[in-house]
């Protein structure tokens, strides 16, 4: 206890002076994300450490876990609005390489254990038991940034600590549950691709990928492709005309893009512009539908042939298992 008030005290010195001399909001965010990954570690230490019973300890962890997750997002969403997209997909690709790291066990995401017990590897009982753990950790967090943007160190965190909130959903309620499914489907997919095929840097990858589907609806969230098709061919009885116009990035515009319902519920549960049973119908329902889509969909011959097939560039392979 002692030792976690003596790190608190420390990190408020450090942040009150930079920013006093250089009024560097990022820096102050940068710390605080920094000081809620240390104290998880030292958190998930200190359970290895004291608690033998393996259920019991993997049920803290993944609490602690969930915890670090949605502590961390709280305070990447100043980012993201006061810095870009691009710093927020910095801090977001770090962040994931760190927790595949450090996580052990634990995932923090409930619809991995729905997988587990799908594929004969986990039991219901244990999947409820660490949803509960990780939806704890995941509301509880709340106080502890809530209690650090109250003090406002930063500009950035003016109004922030007692500031209504607002739902990323914009569209019908079965509509966002569609987005969120087929999103996090894809995630699994590579997912489980990468767990297959064991390649080099494989934690990065898997990182990037995450990254990659979050930023990058952001950043085509206003752009159109339009594609135009006619035929007048001369000798034909049919003209034939096709219009076709998409909205990339929309669907993260439409629904946050979670992926995730623990850290949907912790940043967005009881948030002005839907209910609880809609907030559980599009990032549970939706998400957990989308997972075990992905569980069906590995097993399929040609994405297995597709996944498993030689992948080299310029003679070099990026497997684990080839030679270069």
């Amino acid at each position: 206890m002692k030792f976690t008030i003596d790190v608190l005290g420390i990190f408020l010195k450090v942040v009150i002076r930079i920013n006093k001399v250089t009024f560097a909001p990022l820096v102050v965010s940068t710390l605080f994300i920094l000081l809620t990954s240390l104290l998880a570690h030292c958190a998930r230490r200190v359970v290895q450490k004291l608690v033998q019973e393996p259920t019991v300890r993997l049920l803290l962890e993944e609490a602690i876990a969930a915890a670090e997750l949605c502590g961390c997002c709280f305070e990447l969403i100043i980012v993201a609005d006061n810095f870009g997209v691009a710093t927020y997909g910095i801090f977001l690709f770090l962040l994931t390489i760190w927790w595949s790291m450090n996580w052990g066990e634990a995932t923090a995401c409930p619809y991995t254990h729905i997988e587990d017990v799908i594929e004969g590897k986990g039991d219901i009982r244990k999947a409820i038991l660490k949803t509960w753990a990780e939806l704890a950790g995941g509301l509880l967090v709340f106080k502890y940034v809530q209690m650090y943007w109250a003090l406002e160190i930063s500009e950035t965190h003016r109004d922030k600590a007692f500031e209504d909130c607002k739902a990323d959903l914009q569209v019908p309620v079965l509509y966002g549950a569609v987005i969120e499914g087929i999103a996090t489907c894809l995630c699994r997919l590579a997912s489980k691709a990468l767990g297959d095929l064991n390649p080099r840097f494989s934690t990065a990858i898997d990182a990037f990928i995450g990254t990659s589907l979050v930023v990058a609806g952001v950043l085509t969230r206003h752009t159109v492709f339009v594609y135009r098709y006619q035929d007048n061919s001369a000798n034909a009885d049919l003209s034939v005309s096709i219009f076709c116009k998409v909205h990339l990035g929309k669907a993260f515009e439409y629904s946050g893009g979670y992926f995730n319902p623990v850290l949907a519920t912790s940043l967005k549960a009881g948030c002005e512009g839907h209910s609880l049973l809609e907030h559980a119908v599009v990032y549970w329902l939706g998400a957990c539908a989308g997972s075990v889509l992905s569980v069906y969909m590995y097993k399929l011959p040609i994405v297995k042939k597709y996944i498993r097939g030689t992948t080299e560039v310029n003679g070099d392979s990026i497997w684990a298992d080839k030679e270069d």
